[in-house]
């Protein structure tokens, strides 16, 4: 079954058992499915439709931030909440011990001698983390281990 047969079953579900946030949620993934279809002027892959998704879970992150900022409960809770749909959707992230050695695989493998050569680690690494992990998080711990890989060797 994709991903898109799968979110409408589930849609379907979530109304017949009166879900209102999972309702909203789902929905929301659809919309945005739909928006993209109309751009594209093509039906979206499960790859694609994983982009939008992780796309959604990064918006909620950053609201997250705020709300915690100004004190809102009800929007925190309510986010936490739709961010929870949405891990559904997305296949099982990687943990902090996993990403740091396929970090270690990747700077060994492109033979990166400091933090100028962040791209070349990047583009060997992103393809096994991407949706598995937050690009941000990546970033920070290439970022590191280069920096210690360029004053192991200085």
């Amino acid at each position: 079954m994709s991903l898109s047969e799968q979110l409408d079953k589930e849609l379907h579900a979530a109304m017949l058992a009166k879900q209102s946030l999972r309702v909203s949620t789902i929905r929301l993934i659809k919309a945005a499915v739909q928006m993209r279809q109309i751009e594209k002027k093509a039906p979206l892959s499960d790859e694609e439709i994983l982009e939008l998704i992780n796309r959604e879970m990064k918006q909620r992150r950053e609201s997250l931030v705020e709300f915690e900022k100004a004190k809102r409960a009800d929007l925190i809770a309510k986010t936490k909440a739709e961010m929870e749909i949405l891990r559904e959707y997305l296949p099982e992230q990687l943990t902090a011990a996993q990403l740091r050695e396929l970090v270690t695989q990747a700077v060994q493998q492109s033979g990166a001698s400091g933090p100028r050569d962040i791209g070349k680690v990047m583009g060997i690494l992103m393809p096994h983390v991407k949706g598995k992990a937050d690009g941000k998080e990546v970033n920070r711990l290439v970022m590191e281990a280069l920096t210690r890989h360029q004053n192991n060797y200085a």
